[in-house]
């Protein structure tokens, strides 16, 4: 049996340019990096998330930019310019469960209209140049709405569909029902690919093992926690603590870089913004340490316990 495709998820406001590339470098192992969802604003690509698209930003070997939006037009206008900078495939988010997204019927909030899903997923006949994806979840209300969905998306010319086994309204709590994923994958004519609480080589290897037929796995959250995670399954084996703990090290300090450079808030701001990956980074690691990390301040605080946290 071979070994499976590995892809980082989307994760907003985490998965960005600096992480990406620091990641690549210290840790590897993802066959794609898709990135943190591209909305409109005022009549095109927010600038934000275009700025994180420019090719001299990012240094991954395949970045696959995702758009949310509600209809092919829509995507339309977030896909031309961000074509023009050279990219050739797209993801298209159905899947995002925040509440001001679903409530546009964006994200998971499209799931229950199939004739909204078809109109989207028109975007794939107006640019036969380019290769499109989905992402999404089992249904928004319920695991229902992705079977209801599956003529449309088997009708659609897409290079594979992720599906995140929970629905819009479980957000990230509760179980995956693996059972309903099951069944849609049985019926989807495209390459399928797993996203929901893989966390470890063991929970790879069940996926390999428990469906088959699966293209690859979309870690997030997991990847985070354990970003020699994706390294570990290409090589086989599993790092050393003090290889994790360098490698991470490591990380840390070019996110940080790259974000005291580019930020203009201040020191409240980095903060706030570096704290967020400890929601997710080295959980085993000391809770004394990350408690610190948590109510730090001062970047000196900060400094001091992350040294602390990853030097044990």
């Amino acid at each position: 049996m071979g070994l499976l495709a590995l892809y980082m998820a989307p994760l907003q406001g985490l998965t960005e340019a600096p992480f990406r590339n620091s990641f690549e470098r210290n840790f590897g192992g993802v066959d794609a990096y898709f990135t943190p969802f591209v909305r409109q604003e005022h009549g095109g690509p927010r600038r934000k998330d275009l700025r994180g698209l420019e090719p001299d930003a990012n240094a991954v070997p395949r970045l696959v930019p995702q758009l949310m939006a509600a209809s092919a037009d829509e995507a339309d206008l977030l896909l031309r310019p961000i074509a023009a900078l050279g990219y050739r495939e797209f993801d298209l988010n159905l899947g995002c469960a925040f509440p001001a997204m679903a409530k546009k019927g964006k994200g998971c909030g499209i799931l229950p209209y199939p004739e909204r899903v078809a109109d989207l997923l028109g975007i794939a006949g107006r640019h036969p140049e380019y290769a499109f994806s989905v992402k999404m979840r089992l249904g928004y209300e319920d695991a229902e709405e992705c079977m209801r969905l599956l003529p449309v998306l088997n009708a659609a010319r897409l290079s594979r569909v992720t599906v995140h086994a929970r629905t819009g309204k479980q957000q990230y709590k509760g179980e995956c029902d693996l059972a309903a994923f099951a069944r849609f994958a049985a019926e989807c004519r495209h390459p399928v690919v797993y996203n929901g609480d893989v966390r470890t080589l063991e929970g790879i290897g069940a996926m390999q093992r428990d469906f088959p037929f699966l293209q690859g796995v979309m870690l997030g959250r997991g990847l985070l926690a354990a970003p020699w995670l994706a390294a570990e399954y290409r090589q086989g084996e599993e790092w050393t603590t003090e290889a994790r703990l360098a490698a991470l090290r490591s990380l840390h300090r070019d996110v940080l870089e790259a974000y005291s450079q580019r930020l203009e808030g201040g020191e409240g701001q980095l903060l706030t913004t570096m704290k967020g990956f400890w929601d997710y980074w080295y959980p085993e690691g000391d809770r004394k340490w990350h408690k610190k990390i948590s109510k730090s301040t001062k970047l000196v605080d900060y400094l001091q316990a992350v040294s602390c946290l990853l030097e044990a």
